[in-house]
Order: structure tokens, then sequence, then C-alpha cells
């Protein structure tokens, strides 16, 4: 089990990444697509990708084995910012620290001879595995980047969400399942027991689609705290809401209300499409006549469109019932511990 030990100054300085990352999500792909789980969602990913493929596994696997540690400079933080960003971010990774995590990874299994050259300072080495990591995200990540995208905006609408209602508390409280937050700890499932102290340096929260059953962290602690963990999949979610009354489909249509009810927690167009089963434009087109009917409220963030219910919207899928009261969230006491080594279970 992996503890997060939080201090008040932690919960002030969390955060949730505002795009998915494209190396965290290349580097994870590579277990999704040597694993056999996961098949509904990752089936036909899997052939289509390895129909792609021209070797670049065979090259990458010894670097992100299917469990345990993988090096921490794959997955630079400039990974949010796009690939070219996180490719350029790799490329001028220190030769020491690629040395130092190369030489964990080499106590722990043997390494082919141009991995061992990399580790020594090899440039030719080095730009073998950039080239063998930008072939393969072209390969596995690029022509799905959308979907992935609309999955982890429609996590962070959740996450934003809870976020708003209850602040920081009912942030940590929303996230999935293999993750429990009980003040002041965050408690996640994880193949080694561990103990993190955060000592006032906040947590990076960073929703991943390739990402499964666990989060991942750095081993290394003096890198900037971050937990990436699994999104839900849509096809893993019971309904985002209970099914809308039967009157209300009789009052706005019943395509109208799948709509409504499918929002949720919040989604983009294309999540709602998927959702709903009908054309981007069609899901666009109902959310409209909803936004102009005081039901929802859409907010732009750059390219992105966001749905979110009102609280008629709610209100109405209720069928008028009220909620149930929110119980109160007992205070977060402040401490400092010393910071604690984190480990990469590699997905």
């Amino acid at each position: 089990m992996l503890r997060v030990h939080f201090t008040g100054l932690d919960l002030a300085r969390l955060r949730l990444a505002g795009d998915p990352d494209a190396l965290w999500e290349t580097v994870l792909s590579l277990h999704r697509l040597r694993d056999k789980q996961g098949e509904s969602i990752f089936g036909d990913w899997r052939s289509e990708t390895r129909a792609r493929l021209n070797g670049e596994t065979r090259l990458l696997a010894p670097l992100v084995p299917s469990r345990g540690y993988f090096p921490d400079f794959l997955t630079p933080p400039e990974g949010v910012l796009g690939l070219d960003s996180g490719m350029q971010a790799l490329r001028e990774t220190p030769p020491d620290r690629v040395h130092r995590e190369l030489g964990r990874l080499s106590t722990v299994r043997t390494l082919p001879a141009w991995i061992r050259s990399m580790a020594e300072g090899d440039s030719r080495a080095f730009a073998k595995l950039t080239g063998a990591l930008h072939a393969y995200h072209e390969a596995a990540i690029a022509p799905y980047w959308s979907h992935i995208q609309a999955q982890i905006e429609g996590d962070r609408a959740v996450r934003g969400r809870a976020l708003l209602d209850g602040g920081a508390d009912a942030l940590l409280s929303s996230l999935p399942p293999m993750m429990r937050w009980r003040a002041p700890v965050l408690e996640a499932d994880y193949p080694v027991d561990r103990d993190v102290h955060l000592n006032g340096r906040g947590l990076l929260l960073v929703p991943s689609f390739f990402c499964r059953r666990t989060p991942v962290t750095y081993q290394n602690p003096d890198l900037t705290p971050v937990l990436v963990y699994p999104v839900r999949h849509l096809s893993e979610s019971g309904p985002p809401v209970d099914a809308p009354p039967r009157s209300l489909g009789k009052l706005v249509g019943h395509t109208r209300s799948a709509v409504l009810g499918s929002i949720g927690g919040g989604c983009t167009t294309s999540e709602l499409a998927r959702r709903v089963g009908v054309s981007a434009a069609s899901a666009s087109q109902h959310a409209g006549v909803l936004r102009e009917a005081g039901l929802v409220l859409t907010l732009r963030n750059g390219s992105a469109v966001m749905h979110t219910l009102t609280p008629l919207g709610a209100a109405l899928l209720r069928g008028g019932h009220r909620p149930p009261p929110r119980r109160p969230q007992p205070s977060i006491p402040e401490r400092s511990t010393p910071a604690t080594m984190l480990q990469s279970p590699g997905g």
C-alpha cells in the first residue's frame, strides 16, 4: 500500500494536470500492449497498434518492463505540454541522471548493450531511444489522442466539480476506488508498502488513460511529487447518474433526456456523444437547447468545451427530490515529517 501524507500546505498546493501527459501515456501504454487485461477497453487498440509497429516494442521493453521500476527520466513533467516539449526535455536529461537511473534498472535485470552504452553517455544510443519512443508514440498514441483527451477531460470535470463543491477534501475523496482519502493520508493500492511525506511540496494529480489497477509515481524523492492515476473508462462505469424519469422523456424528448442524464458530473461534447450514441453535432445541438432552458452550463477552456448540469438540471433529473445533506469534513491537522523515496510500480 502507498500512503501519501498531507499537511495543510500540501492541500493548498494540490493540483490537477490540465491535459493528458504525452510521455506518461506513451510509457504506460507499453504495459497495456503486453498484458491481456481490459480486453473490452484495449483489445481493438492492441491489434491496431501491433499492426503499425516496426520493432519499437522490442527496443523499449528492457527500459519499461511489465512490472517494477522504470527510469523517471522517461516521463519529464514537460510531457503535459505535448510530445515535442516532452521529448525536448527528455533529450536534455543530464548524463549523470541517465547513468544513475539506468544503473538502478541494471540491478534488477540484464540490459542490452545499447542501453548500457546510453548509461555511459553514448549520444547515438540516446538518439536511438528518443527515435524509438517517438515512433512508438506515433503508432500507439497519436491516432487515439482525441479519444484520450476526451476521457481525461471527462475525469477532470468530475474532479473539478468535487473541488468546487467541497474543496481539496472532496477532490481527494472523489478519486477512483483504488485510492482512499482518510485525512490527512491518501492511501492507494500499490505493489510495495511505502509512505510518502509531501512536506509542503504539494502533489500533482495526473489522470491517465493507459494507467490501470494502481497509481504510478516517481522513484526519485527530489522530483516534484506526482501521482498518475487511472481514469474510469466508459465501459467500466455505470451510468453517470440515475436513469432520468420516464416523464422527463415525454417532456423534453427521449434523446434530449438521455443527453441530460449522461452529462453526470461533467463531460465534453465528444464524450457526451459517445455516451448517448449520437454524432458530436447532434450532442452539441441538444446540449445547446438544454443550455438555453437553464438546465446545462457550458464552459470553454481553450479548444475544449465542457458541459455540466445546473442545479435546476440536476433537480429535474432527480424528479424534484433534494439530495442528502453533505456530511461535514473533519479538519486537517498540519504536520511535517521527513521525505520518503517514491517507487514506480510501472503500471
